[in-house]
């Protein structure tokens, strides 16, 4: 039987159209795989080509059928043999140059797989799945034009912007066509008497602030890196300020977006709020690329705060400052930003960002309003933390110590990886009523502590949402599987506390497995009928959510 299925592979090898590099591999990789079969164990464990080669859907048919591996759970199976190995059609690349310019078009492998990456360890451990080709339009007309290409031909579609996404977003599971976004960096219109704006999808957060700094106005939403709008709102992106400001989902009034078939749809408008037609700008707004490719938003701002200031408290327990957390919500102060940091953050933070805090549980906050306001604020949250056992609270509207502070903040993901230098990064989040985020907090440092592995905490906790930034060997097997299980432990957590498994850093492929026990099968089901309708090809970033 291995001898039939090893000259059946081979045929798959000679007809198929790999690169001569490939070839080279393969020839290298296969003994392995085949004596991976005849031992009767996954090909899993093998070489990472092997993973890559299980892709081809013949060759995964075939050895599935004849080595015993039909009926493995999804997360035994191996990865295998990418469709983007096999070059795009001629006619279709020569079509795309005439949409965007030759030089908007690259077929380069370190470019494809550039676009394959996010800022996640999936890449890493589970294989780079870039697409045939990226390409980079400049209006909402050419990414029509570039889609209904792709319908004509069948080819999928995954969109990209900063590439700055956490949960595999970016994977060309079905290799395809990327789009990118990052020619598409205009801004439309600002509407300073109106408190709006539109911009194109690749505009990013920083961009447009110092683009409308002199209207008195800016926008809130800050995920940290320095994302485009496009992908903010395709992931339904928040931040560091969602509790006083709202999320993307808050401050979006309209997209525009082309759908599976190059059609353009606009949603939503200008006006405050609506009573008509289904919410199509919500619908959107979280989709993940699934739905369109968002080409266009039209977004909320806000005036810039006449002051700004920003504090430092510290706690000996994480539950004091948890519970300290509660009760400012709870008395209804405006606080603009309310961050917690673990003993674990605070020493990354500073050995990374060469701070100074005290090694111990720790809160940032940041007061915006009149100087009066601010410094009542101040005075409250202070009173406030003494009597859950926050000490040394001090409080600064110095704009450089602010400026330091919510920069170690940002950083604290990359600081928490410095801790094992040579190793990647594997986020997760998790967002629960904040009546429960005491005990799943303390719930999952437990649980850290029994698996060894090292992950820093750090969260935006007063709207429930909190992070743990794990540090992994990706060459580390196990040290990967058991911190995959942790990440799963921790969503089923969140969710049977009422809340959800990823607050804000969106599904991807990585939190896909958790959308039936979070929303239930009607509800799932009823996300793969809005998926069909709208993208029956499923084209549209395949692999992801309503697959």
């Amino acid at each position: 039987m291995l001898r039939r299925t090893e000259i059946a592979v081979s045929k798959v090898c000679k007809t198929a159209a790999f690169h001569d590099a490939n070839r080279r591999q393969i020839s290298v990789a296969f003994p392995r795989m085949m004596t991976t079969l005849a031992q009767g164990r996954t090909i899993a464990a093998a070489c990472p080509l092997q993973r890559r080669f299980w892709r081809s859907s013949v060759v995964g048919g075939l050895l599935e059928s004849r080595s015993g591996l039909r009926g493995l759970p999804e997360s035994q199976r191996p990865r295998g043999l990418h469709a983007a190995t096999e070059p795009l059609p001629t006619m279709v690349l020569d079509a795309l140059n005439a949409i965007v310019g030759a030089d908007k078009v690259s077929t380069g492998l370190a470019v494809r797989e550039q676009h394959a990456r996010d800022e996640s360890y999936h890449a890493d451990s589970d294989g780079i799945f870039p697409p045939h080709a990226v390409v980079f339009p400049s209006s909402t007309e050419q990414v029509a034009e570039i889609v209904k290409l792709c319908a004509q031909n069948d080819i999928a579609i995954v969109p990209s912007g900063a590439c700055t996404s956490l949960e595999g977003h970016l994977a060309a599971l079905k290799g395809g066509v990327s789009v990118n976004m990052r020619d598409m960096k205009e801004v439309l219109e600002v509407n300073a008497s109106d408190m709006d704006c539109r911009v194109q999808a690749g505009v990013t957060r920083i961009q447009l602030n110092e683009f409308i700094r002199d209207t008195g106005l800016f926008f809130p939403v800050d995920p940290g890196a320095d994302a485009s709008f496009g992908g903010m709102a395709s992931t339904r992106a928040s931040g560091t300020n969602a509790v006083r400001y709202g999320t993307m989902r808050d401050n979006v009034l309209g997209i525009t977006a082309v759908l599976a078939d190059g059609s353009i749809v606009r949603t939503g408008g200008r006006a405050r709020k609506s009573s008509t037609g289904y919410d199509l700008t919500r619908l959107l707004i979280g989709s993940e690329g699934t739905l369109g490719i968002i080409t266009e938003v039209t977004i909320r701002l806000h005036g810039q705060p006449e002051a700004i200031s920003s504090a430092v408290c510290e706690f000996e327990s994480l539950h004091g400052a948890v519970d300290a957390t509660i009760a400012i919500i709870q008395c209804g102060i405006p606080v603009a930003r309310v961050e917690l940091l673990d003993s674990a953050t605070c020493d990354a933070v500073n050995k990374y960002s060469k701070m100074n805090l005290a090694v111990v549980p720790t809160l940032f906050f940041e007061f915006h309003g009149s100087s009066s306001a601010v410094a009542e604020q101040a005075q409250q949250v202070g009173d406030l933390v003494a009597e859950f056992g926050g000490s040394g609270f001090k409080w600064s509207a110095s704009p450089e110590e602010r400026s330091q502070l919510w920069k170690a903040r940002h950083d604290a993901y990359y600081a928490s990886i410095a801790l094992r230098p040579g190793c990647k990064g594997m986020p997760t989040d998790a967002c629960v009523p904040i009546s429960r985020l005491a005990d799943c907090i303390l719930e999952t440092e437990k649980d850290l502590k029994e698996t060894g592995l090292v992950g820093p905490m750090l969260g935006h906790v007063g709207d429930g949402n909190f992070h743990m930034c794990l540090a992994i060997d990706v060459a580390d097997k196990h040290e990967v599987q058991m911190a995959k299980d942790f990440g799963a432990r921790l969503a089923r957590r969140a969710i049977s506390m009422g809340g959800t498994c990823s607050g804000e850093h969106g599904v991807g492929y990585g939190k896909l497995p958790f959308l039936d026990e979070e929303h239930g099968p009607v509800a799932v089901q009823m996300m793969r009928s809005i998926k069909s309708a709208l993208d029956p090809k499923g084209l549209l970033n395949p692999g992801k959510m309503g697959s």
